[in-house]
């Protein structure tokens, strides 16, 4: 009687390796690019906690606050999270969130997400009447990490 092998060839065991690798080479863009949009999302989350500062200073004052102190907030960094080193308000009522300079994913590193606020006039005088609020998401971070609000 013939003994019979069992078990993989050599030839067998190197497609699986290969079939692996490519697979890896596959998933690694798209899982950091997944990791970088969930940093995003906090910096989103951060900066549009201070929108209904914005708004309600300009229907008080009629002109968007310039400072995190004349809106009535934290101090910029004391608006901090895991991956968010400041949220600060400046000129013309824009909001932005300032990402950590280390842990964060490398396209992140010290760029900015930023939130502009717009008025849409309602009658003749829109500073006393300001009808409704827009907001325009802007900075430095790449369109592709920014939420699906701000594409």
């Amino acid at each position: 009687m013939k003994a019979i092998q069992k078990g993989f060839t050599l030839i067998e065991l190197m497609i699986v390796i290969a079939i692996i690798g490519i697979l890896a080479v596959i998933a690694l863009p798209a899982y950091q690019d997944y990791t970088a949009r969930a940093q995003v999302s906090e910096a989103f989350s951060l900066a549009e906690g201070q929108k209904a500062a914005v708004i309600e200073y300009f229907a008080d004052k009629g002109a968007y606050p310039t400072t995190n102190a004349a809106a009535g907030v934290a101090a910029p960094a004391q608006i901090t999270g895991k991956y968010v080193q400041s949220v600060a308000i400046g000129g013309n009522g824009v909001i932005t969130a300032t990402m950590k300079a280390k842990d964060v994913n490398s396209a992140l590193k010290s760029k900015t997400l930023t939130l502009t606020p717009a008025t849409t006039a309602a009658g003749a005088n829109a500073a006393a009447n300001p009808g409704s609020f827009t907001w325009t998401c802007g900075g430095s971070i790449d369109t592709k990490y920014r939420p699906a609000a701000c594409r």
